[in-house]
């Protein structure tokens, strides 16, 4: 348990770099990502991001597993 939590806080700590050094990455506004905006509410639900991160995450721990 010990070990997947240091990988999962290391996967952390890269994925937050990343994003700090590379704010243009298109995470967060892919095509597809469900924006809707009322009068003073703005509902935001990013399902392609979600698929696209579940996919990522499940190749990168198959080949971890491998």
């Amino acid at each position: 348990m010990a070990k997947w939590l240091i990988i999962l806080g290391a996967l952390l700590i890269v994925v937050g770099g990343l994003l700090h050094f590379f704010p243009r990455v298109p995470l967060g506004r892919l095509p597809g990502d469900i924006v809707w905006r009322r009068e003073g509410v703005t509902i935001y639900f990013p399902w392609v991001t979600c698929l696209v991160i579940s996919i990522l995450l499940s190749l990168f721990l198959y080949w971890l597993n491998k």
